[in-house]
């Protein structure tokens, strides 16, 4: 089998096996092809012939070619994963790519919209079915903290509105059951109301001709619903995601609770919410205390 082959091999697996989203499959794709590339050039008869000396000079090309820090971690990662596949799968005796380290990405905070721009947001007027679509769509949203894949995925078995829960099925292929708030439910009912009369599909979400709407469809109608309401920013599904997971935090701060309920694996994705409550605290502190605005560089000793 020749370093293409073995690619796609693994590529496979993970569609099949562990059901990355596409979006990652597609970032994976580039990054081992452009491994396999390195290994041609290295003349590496495959890629279990390659070694810890190979993956650092590998790196060092890509960050030489200004690559960011979020880039190389997403290719170490790739790599990783696709030498313990072997490993398992195919006789490798080595996983050359661990141990390396990538360089640390600055820590960028997630945009979130406030208790007012949501409901702003929300409550936008129509009762045609693509109104009511819609609403459901972003009142799940922002109720249960859902991804744009978990969301587009979701079909009509998924909920059960008498309990007031919804299942989905989040990053490797990991299943989680949700709660759905009051106001949710009631946007939920009113769009299976509607949509039992559009197709027999057994996806939630439907679009005009009855198929399952895709992702690029939901981002388009929550873009479209922020213009409609007079939203400055670019309001995108996982901004929903990051005002329920900050809003949730304000109030709760219980991180563990916050950490389930968005299905991350560790606990240190989820703090990054506890950074934007310390800077919504800062900025309450910067309005309220009397020298909190003072001009440090006038002061004198």
């Amino acid at each position: 089998m020749n370093i293409q082959h073995e690619l796609e091999d693994f590529l496979d697996y993970l569609a099949t096996a562990r059901r990355l989203s596409p979006h990652t499959l597609s970032a994976y794709r580039n990054d081992l092809a452009n491994f396999v590339v390195f290994c041609e050039q290295q003349n590496l008869a495959s890629v279990d012939a390659a070694d810890s000396a190979h993956i650092r000079h590998f790196i060092g090309q890509r960050r030489s070619a200004s690559a960011a820090a979020v880039s190389i971690q997403r290719l170490l990662s790739a790599l990783r994963s696709l030498y313990r596949y072997r490993m398992r799968h195919r006789g490798a005796i080595h996983n050359p790519a661990l141990g390396i380290s990538a360089p640390k990405r600055p820590q960028r905070l997630p945009k979130t919209l406030d208790v007012d721009m949501i409901k702003q947001l929300l409550e936008f007027e129509g009762d045609e079915p693509i109104d009511i679509r819609d609403r459901a769509m972003m009142e799940l949203f922002y109720s249960s903290g859902l991804r744009l894949a978990e969301l587009a995925d979701l079909n009509v078995s998924d909920l059960d509105l008498n309990d007031a829960l919804v299942t989905v099925t989040g990053k490797g292929n990991k299943t989680r059951t949700l709660p759905i708030g009051r106001i949710a439910i009631t946007a939920l009912r009113r769009w299976l109301t509607s949509r039992d009369s559009l197709a027999p599909d057994q996806a939630l979400f439907l679009g005009q001709r009855g198929k399952r709407l895709g992702h690029r469809a939901i981002q388009q109608r929550l873009r479209f619903r922020a213009t409609q309401q007079g939203l400055p920013a670019h309001v995108h599904p996982h901004m929903l995601r990051h005002s329920f997971a900050s809003h949730l935090l304000e109030s709760s701060s219980d991180l563990r609770g916050v950490q389930e309920l968005l299905g991350h694996a560790n606990l240190s994705t989820t703090q990054v919410y506890t950074h934007l409550d310390f800077q919504h605290l800062a900025q309450v502190y910067d309005k309220a205390h009397p020298r909190a605005t003072r001009k440090v560089n006038n002061e004198q000793d």
